[in-house]
């Protein structure tokens, strides 16, 4: 468990899948392969949080103080992709409240001790919202995503002093 200010980030619960699978089965998800029929979003998040179990990492439940779920932020490395991936996937209603930020800064931490410099965020261009998040925590665009649509740009998180070699 990771605290914040105004925020928990949590290992995942079955109950939290209520609140989470409108972002996979609506518009929300249109930046990362969306929407998807109810069984695939299922089948998404259960490899998010297997994650856990299989990689050491994975999804963390955003809650505000009070206990409600606001969306997953997650340090994942999805299959096929060359890089481990930090992320973020908020609720309708979250969005606009700073919760992604913050939740991303507080695993950047846990993201450099796993993984040093290799990760990345795969931002869709068309998702300027996560693109101002990810050069906000340091990340500079690098190349496309060598598997997905021409769309998808990969932001590297250089080590401090900007190399990552």
């Amino acid at each position: 468990m990771i605290e914040t200010a105004r925020l928990t980030l949590r290992l995942p619960q079955i109950d939290d899948w209520a609140i989470l699978e409108p972002i996979w089965t609506s518009d929300r998800s249109r930046h990362f392969g969306g929407p998807f029929t109810p069984e695939d979003a299922w089948l998404d998040f259960n490899q998010l949080v297997a994650g856990w179990v299989l990689r050491g990492h994975g999804a963390l439940t955003i809650c505000t103080k009070d206990g409600a779920v606001q969306g997953m932020v997650l340090l994942g490395h999805e299959f096929g992709d060359p890089d481990a991936e930090l992320g973020w996937l908020l609720t309708a209603d979250a969005e606009g409240h700073g919760y992604a930020s913050e939740a991303a800064a507080a695993l950047l931490p846990l993201c450099r001790k796993i993984y040093g410099a290799d990760f990345v965020s795969y931002i869709a261009e068309a998702n300027t919202a996560s693109i101002r998040i990810a050069e906000r925590l340091g990340a500079i665009k690098d190349a496309p995503h060598p598997r997905r649509s021409d769309d998808v740009v990969t932001y590297l998180y250089p080590l401090k002093g900007g190399s990552n070699d």
